[in-house]
């Protein structure tokens, strides 16, 4: 069953804070609630669990209109897009996203939340074992010349750390250039990655083209505006909640409400992991964040240590371990 259609109401749709009641100001109440949890890190990604932004786009139709709204085409067949994201392919902790071939272009679709300077060299990394899995044995010394889909590696952002519309990364900003090297050299290899912002607020002419870009980027803002009072679960399924009563992505989020709230357990915020890593230590921090990863998502899904444990692909010694280490630091 397909979305049904609902008409794009920005600015109408307005992302207003329900920590805040009339005449109050979000300050004087944050003394009243506990603080999100803010948690991920490494074990978790043992049994890979998808993110929200890869759960949306398997679905070929809201591809295509993805497509579609970013290069001004007006293709209607999902029988016209080939995916071939490698689902065994792993960086940073992460899949890729989606990748998938149409009109002669291999496309590369990424969200990140965090600013990374490394995507230029993970697409690198991507795009090589793409065209592999496509030429197989292809033999590359016959003299015609063999002719490949054309690449292009697009990034949506929503992280805090940037403010553009839209900016550029390069593969060649990653060189080491020797002494003796002319500083202009860039080598003899290039990869381009258009990053585009899509926090809410932003790039509101892509937005109102593809409903499901704008409704991620409203359940990501809902989600934000929520943590300023709310534990993390309680505000992931007060934003599903609340995007289904506006009919945004309303049957997505009704086929995958509890998942969604799971993932953004997992996902929110990475850059969180990176201050507990480094500020506690990978042995401490790591178990830091086991244990309130295990905690809120039995929080969230009302389920024992056991159970939650299985569901997030670890064992109950384990969980029980960190605890024990935590308690001893």
């Amino acid at each position: 069953m397909k979305d049904k259609p609902y008409r794009l109401q920005t600015p109408d749709h307005q992302l207003v804070s329900p920590c805040k009641k009339k005449g109050e100001t979000n300050l004087k109440r944050k003394k009243k609630v506990k603080k999100p949890h803010k948690f991920t890190g490494t074990a978790p990604y043992r049994n890979y669990k998808d993110r929200i932004f890869r759960m949306l786009y398997k679905d070929k139709g809201r591809l295509l209109e993805l497509y579609n709204a970013l290069n001004g085409t007006h293709y209607t067949d999902t029988a016209d897009l080939s995916v071939n994201t490698l689902e065994n392919a792993v960086f940073i902790k992460m899949k890729n996203d989606v990748s998938f071939i149409i009109d002669y272009s291999m496309s590369l679709y990424e969200h990140q939340s965090t600013y990374c300077p490394n995507m230029p060299l993970r697409g690198l990394l991507y795009f090589a074992d793409l065209y592999k899995k496509q030429l197989k044995d292809t033999d590359l010394s016959v003299s015609r010349q063999i002719k490949i889909p054309t690449p292009y590696y697009i990034v949506f952002y929503n992280g805090t750390e940037r403010k553009e519309e839209e900016f550029t990364q390069m593969l060649s900003d990653s060189f080491e250039r020797a002494g003796n090297c002319d500083s202009e050299s860039h080598g003899c290899i290039e990869v381009t990655v258009r990053t585009l912002n899509i926090n809410f607020g932003y790039n509101k002419k892509l937005l109102d083209k593809c409903k499901s870009l704008y409704g991620y980027a409203y359940f990501v803002a809902a989600v934000r505006r929520n943590l300023e009072c709310m534990d993390l679960s309680i505000a992931a399924e007060e934003a599903v909640n609340e995007c289904i009563s506006q009919n945004i992505l309303k049957q997505f989020f009704l086929e995958q409400k509890s998942e969604v709230i799971a993932m953004s357990i997992y996902e929110y915020n990475e850059e969180y992991v990176k201050k507990v890593l480094y500020e506690d230590g990978e042995a401490a921090g790591s178990y830091k964040m086991l244990v309130r990863l295990v905690e809120s998502f039995m929080s969230a899904q009302s389920i024992d240590p056991a159970r939650a444990c299985k569901e997030i692909g670890i064992s109950l010694s384990e969980y029980e371990s960190a605890k024990e280490f935590l308690s001893k630091a």
